[in-house]
């Protein structure tokens, strides 16, 4: 394919044009009688009629039509088999096959041979961009929904992730509607079956922190958690490789091989290694790879009942403190809230940190009311003993302007994330904060306990970041006041 090369480890090195990330405001999704009582409208969820979305697949087919070659994947999302989903994806790209090919369930040609009609299709014309004078658009991008006649179409933009963050929306609602909770989230397990789940945006460390030799790999991006336990939505891998080394993270380093997508890097054009500290296309630069590719894999990629809830935030700004356990009640207002800073080149246009507030860790992804992802959560961390964790993967000891205090070295995080698993932070000593009543440990083997404690100055500005949420969300959050009375409690308030 042109513009597509093989770099000296065998991956493929393509680009995916002008847009180098999704783009949340050209999302558009059906209303019909199928959704208008299901999904939560406005953002993530701008709503388009039927009309306009039969407008854009005809112009998608069409391009499609036009082509030599189209290329056609035949796959699986859900590894628990009870539950499992058939998708077919249709796109004018090699690349975007072989992504799909990657990020999906690779069915084995038996299943290929009796796959029958798919649960759901995507039309990726991707090259061709949309009429930006249709009702609707507001650009020449549009990636549009359609729930009832479970089809997707991609217009104007050639970005990879938009397929896959999109079926993973499309989980967001079919699963709900099975009695089963769908959570954007990395998820390992022990080797004594201990299972953690790992949630946060892009740029979090979701892939890198449930990336660890010495566990299991259920998955680094989507799950569901029903009834049997967690089971991973996914084929593969989506991993973030700017300033990659094999010495930071050796399994993903080791896993860019024949078969992986690199996604806008940099390469020689004459030795073809790349250079992962190159950010001159964008820094969201990705590689895309089968789960198989991690030595440590666990196959099929499902586990039992998770023991652990971690809840990742990049805190651009060093207010959080790098861990602080969570009683049930706390754990349900920040996995609504999701604070995190969105680093550059998660998002097209974003070129420095932002702070924001993403319900579930993905309100970008989440199709229905934020409330009802966390009440399932709840009752089943209820129901399973699980415990919940908050982790700043960010910065520490700043005084909440960006480049304030020092970023939270990876091998401390990594030392915090080991103590949780083998059960050392549940026996330590904590104190808690002045202000939401935080439990921090005092001290945690191999990480400076200076770092453990955020600063006394900072304590209001923690409060602002708790409360920032309920101004931007209190109207459409209604559960948001019930929330903070019962993590703040009346002598907090006060």
């Amino acid at each position: 394919e042109k513009g597509s090369f093989i770099t000296s480890t065998g991956a493929l090195a393509t680009l995916s044009g002008a847009k180098t990330g999704r783009s949340p405001r050209d999302k558009r999704v059906v209303r019909d009688d199928t959704t208008e009582g299901d999904l939560w409208w406005g953002s993530p969820n701008i709503e388009m009629d039927e009309h306009t979305f039969m407008v854009n697949r005809e112009r998608a087919v069409d391009y499609l039509n036009s082509l030599d070659k189209v290329f056609v994947n035949d796959q699986f999302l859900n590894w628990d088999p009870e539950h499992r989903i058939k998708v077919r994806i249709v796109s004018a790209r090699a690349y975007h096959s072989l992504f799909m090919h990657n990020m999906c369930i690779r069915a084995t040609p038996e299943e290929l041979e009796n796959f029958g009609t798919p649960d759901f299709t995507i039309y990726n014309a991707g090259q061709f961009p949309c009429n930006r004078y249709t009702h609707y658009m507001t650009s020449s991008t549009s990636i549009d929904l359609n729930l009832g006649r479970r089809e997707m179409v991609i217009l104007g933009t050639q970005y990879a992730g938009e397929m896959k963050k999109g079926l993973f929306g499309v989980m967001h609602y079919l699963m709900p509607l099975r009695g089963i909770l769908s959570l954007h989230s990395g998820c390992n397990m022990g080797k004594d079956g201990d299972v953690a789940l790992f949630f946060g945006l892009s740029g979090t460390g979701k892939t890198t922190l449930s990336t660890d030799h010495n566990r299991y790999l259920i998955g680094d991006d989507e799950h569901c958690w029903s009834d049997n336990g967690v089971s991973n939505i996914e084929g593969g891998c989506y991993a973030k490789c700017i300033d990659l080394s094999a010495e930071k993270e050796p399994d993903i380093f080791n896993a860019i091989k024949f078969g992986t997508v690199l996604e806008n890097v940099v390469f020689d054009e004459h030795t073809r290694q790349v250079d992962y500290s190159d950010k001159s296309v964008t820094e969201n630069t990705r590689a895309a790879y089968p789960i198989e590719y991690i030595p440590n894999a666990k196959l099929p990629c499902v586990g039992p009942h998770p023991k652990n809830v971690i809840l990742l935030a990049c805190d651009a700004f060093g207010v959080l403190p790098p861990v602080s356990r969570l009683n049930l009640a706390q754990t349900m207002y920040h996995f609504i809230s999701g604070y995190t800073a969105l680093v550059a080149g998660t998002e097209d246009g974003i070129k420095e940190p932002q702070a924001t507030f993403s319900a579930c860790f993905g309100a970008a992804f989440i199709m229905m009311h934020p409330t009802r992802y966390a009440a399932m959560l709840a009752e089943k961390m209820q129901k399973h003993g699980a415990t919940g964790w908050l982790v700043n993967t960010g910065w520490s000891g700043g005084r909440g302007s960006y480049g304030s205090g020092s970023r939270i070295k990876l091998s401390y995080t990594r030392k915090i994330i080991n103590a949780i698993h083998s059960g050392e932070l549940l026996e330590a000593n904590y104190t808690k904060t002045e202000i939401f009543g935080l439990e921090i440990p005092s001290s945690i083997e191999g990480v400076p306990s200076e770092i453990l404690q955020p600063a006394n100055t900072v304590s209001v500005l923690l409060a602002i970041f708790f409360f920032v949420p309920l101004l931007v969300y209190g109207r459409k959050l209604r559960c948001w006041t019930f929330l903070g009375f019962a993590v703040v409690g009346q002598e907090g308030l006060q």
